[in-house]
């Protein structure tokens, strides 16, 4: 990991973007490097910029429970308590403007902070309102295309990556990393969508996935 000031001038995400480059420092963290851990004290805000984060959580019998994954743009480690409810690893080398909590706080009251803190806690709480569905409602077949519709609406372009692999799907959607892997055979074989390797997938079927994915 690798510290530096961050420049005065906003990288241009969005409002969060100008805030947190207006507080805070840049940070790059290596793929799979740890940014902070589950029960750790939440005394730092993360904004990534480039790269992609996961959340993770493990239960008291060693399962793992992945969160949310944080794309650039998204707000990481916003917590309503003191401490880190999840840990969250870079999945990729990523680049991280990190913010002090009191910072923030003293910033109180500035309408650009203040607006920008609402969105995220805004995002936040939609990211896990859908997660919930996905994992109470959802067939297999439905969760995945669910995942990869999210993926392919937030991303766009002919060709869309998957910064996570089949285990973190698995830990994300509450199946088996087998299952996963049938589930995407079996909507590549249905011509849904079309993968080029592990990692990158096109959508051939867009009425048909979103079908799925509703």
């Amino acid at each position: 990991m690798t510290l530096a000031y961050a420049p005065s001038a906003p990288v241009g995400i969005n409002a969060l973007s100008e805030v947190m480059e207006r507080l805070g420092l840049r940070m790059n963290f290596a793929k799979d490097e740890e940014i902070f851990c589950q029960d750790e004290e939440a005394d730092l805000t993360y904004l990534v910029v480039s790269g992609a984060v996961r959340t993770t959580r493990l239960l008291s019998d060693g399962r793992r429970q992945v969160g949310s994954f944080y794309y650039p743009g998204d707000l990481v480690g916003l917590e309503t308590g003191d401490i880190h409810r999840f840990s969250a690893e870079a999945l990729s080398d990523s680049l991280l403007l990190v913010v002090k909590r009191s910072a923030l706080k003293a910033f109180a009251g500035d309408e650009a902070v203040d607006r920008a803190i609402w969105e995220a806690t805004r995002r936040e709480l939609e990211r896990t309102q859908e997660h919930l569905l996905v994992l109470g409602r959802k067939t297999a077949c439905e969760k995945v295309a669910s995942f990869l519709m999210d993926l392919a609406e937030r991303e766009g372009g002919e060709q869309i990556s998957l910064p996570m692999g089949r285990q973190d799907m698995a830990d994300y959607l509450g199946l088996t990393i087998e299952t996963v892997s049938r589930m995407l055979t079996q909507l590549q074989g249905a011509s849904v969508v079309e993968f080029d390797g592990c990692r990158r997938f096109r959508v051939k079927r867009w009425d048909a996935l979103e079908r799925l994915a509703e």
